[in-house]
């Protein structure tokens, strides 16, 4: 199973490119991470790749995620894209590929799922996923596929809970990760977050990220800075009460307040 090999926190890289990304990759990489986050649409897979390669860090020693663009959706050719992922990222195979958004205009995601399992049975990615799909776009997956996707990345805070969306991924057995883990509004500087990290004696990022590992959720947190890099990494040691994940939860605005994955297109 994919939660027994995937490591409890991912270092996403979004928006660095070049120069910037690679040290903040080798940077995360020497703090402890082992889950490296890119896309394609990110445009730094060469330079996430770079950073692999100068780390010293054993390959199996390292969990590495890259999503599939929508263009390639469109075009079909997912082995060509995949491939064209690899060599920027200097691999010979990936851990984890997504698909990065659903399209449901363009009425591709199934179609694009299959032709990844067969990318998955070639050997060249150990496990398929998606990334931001809502429930309906799994059952469909699962239904005309027969295959359940390894990982659903989802947008997640606890301003943004995900309740629906978690008990789906729970239902059929796909693990929840999240992406913007520390929101992009006020959540780090809500009373809520900071009585509680100021009463238990951490940072408020690390009280919304032991939130989400409270939560059985794998968050893949962005940061350049080595100091935050592992102030976010040692949120793995914080432990929260019952209590105080309910109080986290509160800050909930509802799905409505989530990215429109039924509108919002990413090619």
């Amino acid at each position: 199973m994919i939660r027994d090999d995937l490591p409890p926190m991912g270092l996403g890289t979004w928006p660095l490119v070049g120069a910037e990304a690679t040290e903040a990759v080798l940077a995360g990489i020497d703090a402890g991470y082992r889950q490296i986050d890119t896309a394609s649409i990110y445009g730094n897979e060469d330079a996430v790749g770079a950073a692999l390669a100068q780390s010293g860090v054993p390959r199996g020693d390292l969990f590495v995620t890259t999503k599939l663009r929508g263009n390639d959706q469109v075009s079909g050719d997912i082995r060509g894209a995949l491939e064209a992922s690899l060599d920027r990222l200097g691999l010979e195979r990936l851990d984890l590929y997504l698909i990065h958004w659903p399209l449901p205009r363009i009425d591709r995601y199934v179609a694009t799922f299959e032709a990844m399992l067969s990318c998955r049975d070639a050997g060249l990615v150990r496990y398929v996923g998606v990334s931001n799909f809502l429930g309906h776009h799994l059952r469909r997956v699962v239904a005309e596929t027969g295959e359940v996707p390894a990982v659903n990345q989802i947008q997640m805070d606890p301003s943004l809970t995900r309740t629906p969306m978690r008990e789906v991924n729970d239902e059929l057995g796909v693990l929840t990760q999240s992406w913007s883990p520390l929101g992009r509004g006020d959540v780090l500087g809500d009373p809520v977050v900071l009585e509680i990290a100021g009463r238990i004696g951490c940072s408020a990022a690390q009280v919304i990220l032991a939130w989400h590992r409270a939560k059985g959720v794998v968050p893949v947190v962005r940061s350049a800075d080595p100091a935050r890099q592992a102030e976010n990494l040692a949120a793995l040691s914080v432990t929260l009460t019952a209590p105080d994940v309910a109080a986290l939860d509160s800050l909930d605005r509802g799905e409505g307040a989530a990215r429109d994955v039924e509108r919002e297109e990413h090619f």
